[in-house]
Formats: C-alpha cells, structure tokens, sequence
C-alpha cells in the first residue's frame, strides 16, 4: 500500500509540474509587442518592394503576425515571421484601443492585398506600418 500511495503522489506531482509547465510555456510565446513590431516591419518592406507581388508577399505577413495561425486571413503560403510569437497580436493583445489600431492596420493590409495597383498597395501598407508603429 505503501508503494502505491508514493507512486500515485509521484505522478500527482509529475502532472502538476508538466501542467504549471505548459501553461507557463503559452504565456511566454504571446508577446503582442513583438507580434505588432514585426508586422510593421513588413508593412515597411511592403511599401518598399519593387513590385506588386513582393508588396503583397510582405502584406501576407503583416496580416499573418496580426491575426495568428488560427485567424481569419491567415495563409500560411507566403510564410509566418510571427511563427513561435504568439496567437497573432490581436488575439493576444488585452488593450482595446490597442486592439483597435490593430484591427484598423489589418484593414489596411486588407486592401492592399485586394489592391491591383502598386502605388495603392503600397500607400496601404504605408498607412498600416503608421498605425503599427509605436507614437513616440
């Protein structure tokens, strides 16, 4: 009976470890901050890029590191630069008009995507790397 009672307390406290362990692990991979500063960086490279293609490979980014691999618009295709960051900055931001600014920016990145302009498209991510950036 002995035995039995120290194994069970053994895996008792196994699991609460791998438990506190696990939860401990999800917090510290949502980082919004880094999420949003990585999304406007590729706002900028998109207002950059030499072509519509390029601009609009960066806009995927920028709508990936914002909505995070389980939201809407995500395409994981053109890549993730946010893979490892977190649920996407608007998910996993807590700040509401924080979170605004996020979902405008996403509106911007939106329609850059839609854009069959450049010079639209890029007007576009330019406006949503001014809204992700940081007013200082």
């Amino acid at each position: 009976m002995k035995t039995s009672f120290g194994r069970t307390a053994l895996l008792a406290a196994a699991f609460s470890f791998a438990s506190f362990a696990a939860i401990s692990a999800a917090r510290a991979d949502s980082d919004p901050a880094k999420e949003t500063a990585t999304a406007a960086t590729h706002a900028g490279l998109a207002a950059k890029a030499t072509d519509l293609k390029g601009t609009q490979m960066h806009l995927h980014h920028v709508v990936n590191c914002l909505v995070g691999p389980k939201g809407k618009g995500f395409d994981a295709a053109p890549g993730n630069p946010c893979k490892d960051q977190g649920n996407g900055a608007i998910p996993d931001t807590k700040d509401s008009k924080q979170k605004k600014s996020l979902q405008a920016a996403l509106a911007k990145a939106n329609a850059g995507l839609k854009a069959k302009d450049m010079a639209a498209a890029q007007k576009d991510a330019t406006d949503a790397q001014m809204l992700l950036t940081p007013k200082i």
